[in-house]
């Protein structure tokens, strides 16, 4: 019952080869050029966290500032008659 396997074209084995030689240097020429697109990003990406991170301690100095004042006006004694 068991057939001897089938003899492929050489032609078919060079080209099922040949397209997956293909597929592998497209694959690393694609991730090389997207990796350079995502070091960019990364670079922009940590000087706007520069900016954002000097704004969130203003804002919390800022804040910390606030609730201190409302703390004072809490604790002191009120001067009804």
């Amino acid at each position: 019952m068991s057939q001897a396997p089938v003899r492929v074209s050489p032609l078919i084995k060079f080209g099922r080869w040949s397209l997956l030689t293909l597929g592998i240097g497209y694959g690393a020429f694609h991730q090389n050029r997207l990796a350079k697109k995502e070091e960019k990003v990364r670079e922009i990406e940590a000087q706007q966290k520069v900016v954002r991170d000097a704004k969130l301690a203003e804002e919390k100095k800022r804040s910390a500032a606030a609730e201190i004042r409302a703390l004072e006006e809490l604790s002191k004694p009120s001067k009804k008659a």
